[in-house]
């Protein structure tokens, strides 16, 4: 095993060194987003994010990724609970996959998705 941690501090000096190169155009910008997106992963949780084909989920799918019942989710996504948004694809909500994943991947081990029980 490798003992050697990327840390935030390194992420950051990185992104600022490389970016001038990719607003250039020499690194295209979403493979630069990608690159630091994966370092930041690597500094925050020691691992790399796994690639996902990005698609849109109705929100059965959501509720189904995080766990919890389908009337459950639609009341916390009123409340703002989740960062992440809602996309109107004609008059069906959707959401990123991407933005569902990212969501998970912020909660720790013991976190649980707020319930709207009282």
């Amino acid at each position: 095993m490798n003992d050697i941690q990327i840390t935030a501090r390194t992420v950051r000096l990185v992104k600022r060194l490389i970016r001038p190169v990719a607003e250039e155009g020499l690194i295209p910008l979403p493979e630069f987003n990608e690159m630091i997106s994966q370092l930041t992963s690597l500094a925050e949780h020691g691992t790399l994010k796994p690639i996902i084909a990005p698609r849109l989920l109705d929100q059965k799918e959501v509720a189904e990724m995080l766990g919890i019942g389908y009337s459950n989710f639609k009341k916390l996504e009123a409340e703002g609970t989740f960062p992440f948004q809602r996309k109107m694809v004609g008059s069906s909500v959707r959401y990123r996959n991407t933005d569902v994943i990212d969501y998970l991947s912020t909660l720790d081990k013991d976190d649980a998705i707020p319930s709207t029980e009282v």
